[in-house]
């Protein structure tokens, strides 16, 4: 039963479906058998945060414990804040509509740096301070992660702890500390110290950061025998860790709204720009047996009639073979699709779109990153334009006539000339589809090429490179636009402006925390969403803070630089990152990690060895 007080403002706004809550397959317990209360924030709307599948993960793995309730809170849109704020209501959990201030932890999963402003914006609807200075007991205590923890330096001045790597365990490790911190009647700080003991947990609070005078980062130093460097958290096994055997099923529409399997992690092929590329590394499989039980056991929970199998390279899981076989006769027998995103150009066969089409009817997608073959050895994409072709021709052949090509605009080493050849190499792929005899009759070809702004990030060998500046970005998209001779062709590019501070964010050090506060009380909210975000708010913020955003993002950076994360561990050294940096200028390309170990180093975080 919705409280009065929400059920009231519901009708006043769009989309109420997004605060209502009692959703198939929600948590709901008494109050009074539960020991401990977690609010799993995700900073972005409903439909986004919904479609996250670490968020279903943990959500189900906390409520497997029956004295542990954790309950799901994302971003209001501006319609229901200013409802919320108008009555002094405050941000509430979807389960019990409980205000999470009165929750022990509040953990908030960064998935993209500009979602900053609306953590701070969700804190203070809470009724809460958005420091972590200002927030001295131990409840609730305010946790973050996700892949931008990778570097939280920028947000440290308001999370109390940072998760590092995989949370599965380590955040019921976390909860079971919490719980004896209160019983023995620890104060924050004790608990702190206790839990910056654990791996994968890293508390901000307990290490202080020091400047160059030019600007750079001297040194960031541990206190109060807080580890020098923190080790992400890993999950060993895959088969073996916690998987939901359901998921909540929303009433509204949202972003991604199947069932989905994760199939392995990690990913083995080092693209030089992808973050997640090495951030999750090593690579690790789920067993093609396991992963068919999780989704029967999802579809009959749940009723989905879709099933999307997830990773960074989908087709390179060794077993997607057997999977398949193991799939299709019971999903065909009940009418559930398959998905398989993330297809990789150099290992798409014939033998894999006939399993294909048996469940997905709509285009497909590949990525080749750059228009010429240069710049993708230089990126180490390992796909030539052979193969790009080989792959469309066999597309085609097997009766699709709509193709979606990603690419990346700003990469390091990368000319004008690489900017005509994403045209090009679209307009080719064009010229194949009519030069076929076997092409569909009486259909046209769709090719849509879809550039994105190259964002230099932590822990990746581009971590060193300078981000283009905004007039470079709006020359190239200029090109890329007058470049195109055919209605064939769509193009779709990002918005520099976004990309710019998203580089700031993503390279940057604790100084920027001001910023990001002075952006938030200037109304910042929900920045990733166009619509939402304010160039002039940032520029301001920066300027008053006496920053510069092209000191983060426009500028290379040397390799013995000290790095705001240097003293973060996620298995990939910086000799290693260094090196392949070298090779990206050599054009030289580095086989991928199962042709060959390149000793990048992530395989001691499974024991050693030469990884999987």
């Amino acid at each position: 039963m919705i409280p009065q007080p929400i059920d009231r403002i519901l009708m006043q706004v769009q989309k109420p479906g997004r605060y209502a809550g009692g959703e198939l397959g929600s948590v709901v317990k008494d109050r009074s058998q539960v020991r401990f209360r977690f609010a799993m924030c995700f900073p972005d709307l409903y439909e986004v945060g919904m479609s996250h599948l670490g968020m279903k993960i943990l959500y189900a793995l906390i409520n497997q414990r029956e004295d542990f309730w954790c309950e799901r809170v994302f971003a209001p849109d501006a319609d229901m804040e200013a409802q919320m704020r108008s009555r002094g209501l405050p941000l509430y959990g979807l389960e019990s509509y409980d205000p999470i201030a009165g929750f022990d932890i509040i953990g908030f999963t960064l998935q993209y740096e500009m979602c900053y402003t609306t953590v701070l914006n969700m804190l203070d609807l809470a009724g809460l301070p958005v420091r972590a200075g200002d927030r001295p007991g131990l409840s609730p205590l305010v946790i973050a992660g996700g892949p931008c923890t990778c570097n939280p330096e920028p947000i440290a001045d308001f999370i109390d702890l940072c998760v590092l790597g995989e949370g599965e365990e380590v955040t019921l490790a976390l909860a079971d500390l919490y719980l004896q911190a209160r019983e023995a009647g620890w104060d924050k700080t004790a608990f702190l110290r206790k839990a910056a003991q654990l791996d994968g947990v890293y508390v901000p609070s307990l290490y202080q950061a020091a400047y160059n005078d030019d600007g750079t980062v001297k040194a960031v130093t541990p206190a109060a025998g807080a580890p020098p460097t923190v080790k992400k958290a890993i999950i060993q096994n895959l088969d073996e860790v916690f998987y939901p055997d359901q998921f909540v099923v929303p009433y509204t529409s949202i972003v991604h709204d199947r069932a989905m399997l994760e199939v392995m992690r990690g990913c083995a092929r080092g693209c030089r720009f992808c973050q997640a590329g090495f951030i999750y590394r090593p690579i690790r499989e789920k067993n093609w047996a396991t992963l068919d039980e999780n989704a029967r056991q999802l579809c009959a929970a749940t009723g989905y009639d879709e099933v999307s199998l997830t990773s960074l390279s989908t087709s390179d899981y060794r077993q997607l073979e057997p999977l398949l076989e193991g799939l299709l006769p019971w999903s065909e027998r009940e009418r559930v699709s398959l998905s398989l995103p993330s297809l990789r150009v150099d290992n798409f066969s014939p033998q894999l779109l006939e399993q294909i089409k048996r469940v997905r009817k709509s285009g497909l997608t590949f990525a080749p990153e750059a228009g010429s073959q240069r710049l993708r050895d230089a990126i180490n994409k390992n796909v030539t334009e052979d193969e790009v072709m080989r792959t469309c021709r066999t597309a085609f052949e097997g009766g699709y006539t709509a193709i979606k090509l990603y690419f990346m605009m700003g990469l390091p080493t990368e000319t004008m000339e690489d900017i005509e050849g994403i045209v090009q190499l679209a307009q080719k792929v064009v010229d194949l589809y009519y030069s076929l005899p076997s092409r569909p009759k009486g259909k046209g070809v769709s090719v849509t090429a879809s550039v994105a702004c190259f964002v230099p990030k932590p822990f990746t060998p581009f971590q060193f490179e300078p981000q283009d500046t905004r007039q470079q970005l709006r020359e190239k998209q200029q090109r890329l636009l007058t470049t195109v001779r055919s209605k064939k062709i769509t193009i779709n590019y990002h918005d520099a402006p976004i990309s710019l501070y998203e580089a700031v964010l993503a390279r940057g050090d604790r100084r920027l925390g001001r910023v990001v506060e002075a952006v938030w009380r200037a109304g910042g909210n929900l920045e990733g969403w166009d619509e939402h975000f304010s160039v002039t708010r940032w520029e301001s913020a920066m300027q008053a803070a006496g920053l510069d955003p092209a000191f983060y993002a426009n500028r290379r950076r040397a390799y013995d630089e000290v790095m705001p994360w240097d003293h973060l561990d996620y298995g990939i050294s910086k000799k290693f990152l260094i090196h392949e940096n070298k090779r990206a200028w050599q054009q030289a390309t580095t086989p991928n990690c199962r042709q060959h170990c390149s000793g990048c180093g992530a395989n001691r975080l499974i024991g050693g060895g030469v990884c999987d």
